[in-house]
């Protein structure tokens, strides 16, 4: 029995044996991204979120500012109690 040579022994080198690589001209072309109003307005809350989250729980400055307003004798007198208890009222739908 017999074999007999089919064709090359590197079946791949007979192909573009001929034919030279050419590089493809392009343009000057630059990337670009476009940014989607909705997804412009979502990273802006998402700063936003992240900036309240970090924030401090307690502004020493309005603690400073009623601590003041306590220590005056004439600050409590009827009527802040009464505005008081109208919103706490308020506040729990009572009224």
């Amino acid at each position: 029995m017999s074999i007999e040579r089919l064709g090359p022994l590197d079946p791949i080198s007979t192909y573009n044996k001929n034919q030279k690589t050419q590089r493809v001209q392009r343009e000057n072309q630059s990337d670009s991204v476009s940014v989607s109003n909705e997804a412009r307005t979502k990273a802006e809350l998402l700063k936003l979120d992240r900036a309240v989250r970090e924030a401090d729980d307690i502004r020493a400055d309005k603690v400073d500012e009623i601590k003041k307003k306590l220590q005056d004798p004439s600050y409590i007198d009827e009527k802040m109690i009464d505005e008081v208890a109208d919103r706490l009222l308020e506040l729990f739908g009572i009224e």
